[in-house]
């Protein structure tokens, strides 16, 4: 994917409409309504990405679409692992809510998808802080691992046919998602290896020789205001941008909300 993205990284603000929108019902539902393990998780995630739809920021590089410190790689990073392990939480929650018969393999599962996303967080931060870009593969397979672990999940309660209407849709949504985004995932993995290798094969005497606290400081405050397609992952970043803040990730946790809100 060639070009310009400036129109598309402006159009990502009506996300941060939508996605605002969601926090305000997250927090108005009705007090018999709301349930903490998905309200709290849910208006975590909204926050932070009707933020990032604002302010996108691309680690690799730091590469941001406004110059200021709002854009930083570090605060973007620091307000993404709250979110990210909020969501997961949300999600591993919710499939338990759908198994009325609390059955252990579940259990398992939504435990397992949890450990996986906090794993991963650790992965990308020393990633940040060691320049390390093979470090942002292995986080992403730890997202590989948890949606199929949501996948399998979603599957085995469909198949079990204990749902009512309302729990079984969101039981297809989940599947159809994993079988969307697993295989997406396989190449998102596969252009994550390519570019570690092209970043790691022949970095500048000055990146080889950053020290933690000189990454940390870039991460603070070095910043490539730039719109340019090659910079911002290609077609590969614009799918995981649009979907992951404004199309696909927040209008599935919203919809749970509401369904689940009303079990």
């Amino acid at each position: 994917m060639q070009g310009d993205l400036r129109p598309f990284l402006y159009a990502l603000k009506i996300g941060t409409i939508t996605n605002l929108f969601f926090v305000v019902h997250a927090l108005t539902l009705p007090a018999e309504q709301r349930d903490p393990h998905l309200v709290v998780p849910g208006a975590i995630l909204f926050s932070v990405s009707a933020w990032r739809c604002f302010f996108p920021n691309r680690y690799e590089g730091n590469r941001v679409l406004h110059d200021t410190v709002l854009s930083s790689a570090f605060l973007t990073r620091v307000l993404a692992t709250f979110s990210e392990v909020a969501y997961v939480y949300f999600l591993a929650y919710a499939l338990t809510r759908l198994d009325p018969v609390g059955r252990p393999g579940i259990q398992a599962i939504a435990i397992g998808m949890v450990l996986a996303a906090t794993v991963s967080q650790g992965f990308v931060w020393t990633a940040i802080l060691t320049g390390r870009y093979r470090l942002y593969v292995y986080e992403e397979v730890g997202w590989l691992l948890l949606f199929l672990g949501n996948t399998v999940g979603a599957t085995w309660l469909l198949a079990a046919g204990t749902s009512n209407d309302d729990s079984r849709l969101l039981l297809i949504m989940a599947l159809v998602f994993g079988v969307g985004y697993l295989p997406w995932q396989a190449f998102h993995l596969r252009f994550l290896a390519k570019n570690a290798d092209t970043q790691e094969a022949g970095p500048t005497p000055e990146v080889a020789e950053a020290s933690m606290a000189d990454r940390v400081r870039a991460a603070l405050f070095v910043r490539e205001r730039t719109t340019s397609s090659e910079s911002w992952g290609g077609i590969i970043g614009v799918t995981w941008m649009a979907a992951y803040w404004v199309l696909i990730i927040p209008v599935w946790m919203h919809v749970i909300l509401r369904v689940l809100s009303k079990a």
